[in-house]
């Protein structure tokens, strides 16, 4: 009744005697009964629900009862004022003189619209907190939902549609660059998914022209001399250096695309750039390849050509006395890796592959955990354990090698792992 009532009817009462509330029921029903004719009797009314249970408090104070009447109807506003006026008709309530009266008929449909209105008012302030509709997310968010529903995967590696079907294959580090690629609608891309290239990516490679597209970091380099070395590349494209595949723009993933080389150029190329990055002294192929190095005087008929000039002897001579004797040449990571295998140690290296620790091999786990700063390479001579891999994620270790490598159930991305003979 109370969910479909309309109004509520609340009266007070006051007895010149001690009563209950059993005694203030019987009296609204038999004071009121025949009052108001057969239409408007309580207790027909309550049979039909168009009028609520009659709720009643008392108390008693000083000999005398004082409480209150609530009744729920459903009535229109005429039969329920009027039934409220014959409920002040109860003059004695058990064996006691009594007065009823009348104080107020709430709405209760007043006080719903009430709730409404701040309801909505919450709404309105609230609610609407997306802004104005901006095109360019919109079709962002749809290019983003069709690249997703492309995806595919190629013998569990994440690839574009058209793998496996393609007569030729993009080969790239990542799930992240095959999305990327997909929403420029290179639909042929496949992800090796970290260094150690899958077997069944290494097959694929034999089997299509494929172009690997990777990073413009020291980890595009160490993946495409491992596609290099178990599978059959063709080309090589490289995003600018220091930035990924899954951050170019489509003009750059075009750019780079178009510029690709065979696999051959790339590698001399690529071979430079890796010792750029470990802080190796420019080779004479680098210095040949940006210009630097000064080209040789053209061989006269007096000089062969195989043999230097005593004026060259003579400068290589100069330059060499005017070098400190004493200067270290900064080690590669093929230095180390050279030092630590057959050694029987770990070695922990720097950003600027600077020996930071060396311990036991046996130790591995406990140096990379005890070590005060997080190295960037880890060198064991030994196996590259999960749990070894693990902690490496854990500390942002960017490269582990070991002497070889074991069963992962799962390698984390952010790490990459050879073993020795790599190097």
């Amino acid at each position: 009744m109370e969910d479909t009532a309309k109004y509520l009817i609340h009266a007070d009462l006051v007895a010149d005697g001690i009563v209950e509330r059993s005694d203030v029921v019987g009296a609204a029903f038999g004071q009121t009964e025949g009052l108001l004719g057969d239409d408007l009797d309580i207790r027909d009314l309550q049979d039909s629900a168009k009028l609520g249970r009659i709720d009643v408090s008392v108390d008693s104070e000083g000999g005398q009862s004082f409480g209150h009447i609530t009744i729920a109807s459903s009535l229109d506003r005429v039969e329920t004022a009027t039934l409220a006026a014959a409920l002040e008709a109860v003059e004695r309530i058990g064996p006691c003189r009594a007065q009823v009266e009348v104080n107020r008929i709430e709405d209760v449909r007043a006080a719903k619209r009430r709730e409404v209105v701040d309801r909505a008012k919450e709404l309105l302030a609230n609610a609407f907190d997306e802004g104005a509709i901006d095109s360019d997310d919109i079709l962002r968010e749809v290019r983003e939902s069709v690249r997703v529903e492309d995806i595919t995967d190629y013998e569990g590696y994440p690839a574009g549609p058209n793998v496996a079907s393609s007569d030729a294959v993009v080969v790239v580090e990542g799930r992240a660059d095959v999305v990327t690629l997909l929403g420029y609608g290179i639909k042929n891309a496949v992800a090796v998914e970290g260094t150690n290239v899958p077997e069944e990516i290494a097959a694929l490679t034999n089997e299509r022209t494929t172009t690997a597209f990777l990073d413009g970091d020291r980890g595009g380099d160490l993946i495409r001399r491992e596609l290099e070395q178990v599978g059959d590349v063709d080309y090589v494209a490289r995003a600018p250096a220091g930035e990924s595949v899954e951050d170019l723009s489509r003009q750059a993933v075009d750019t780079a695309l178009r510029e690709k080389q065979p696999v051959g150029d790339a590698e001399d190329a690529a071979g430079a750039n890796v010792d750029a990055a470990l802080g190796a002294e420019e080779d004479e192929a680098t210095a040949a390849t940006d210009g630097s190095a000064t080209p040789a005087p053209a061989a006269t008929d007096a000089e062969s050509p195989s043999e230097p000039s005593v004026e060259d002897s003579a400068t290589e001579a100069d330059d060499a006395a005017a070098e400190p004797a004493d200067e270290a040449v900064p080690k590669t990571l093929a230095d180390h890796v050279d030092e630590v295998v057959g050694a029987g140690t770990v070695r922990l290296l720097g950003d600027d592959l600077d020996a930071v620790c060396e311990s036991p091999a046996g130790d591995a786990f406990d140096a990379l955990e005890s070590a005060d700063t997080a190295p960037n390479v880890v060198v064991v001579d030994g196996t590259v354990t999960q749990k070894l891999l693990d902690l490496a994620a854990q500390r942002g270790v960017g490269t582990v090698v070991g002497a070889d490598t074991g069963e992962f159930v799962k390698q984390p991305a952010s790490v990459r792992v050879h073993d020795a003979t790599a190097y």
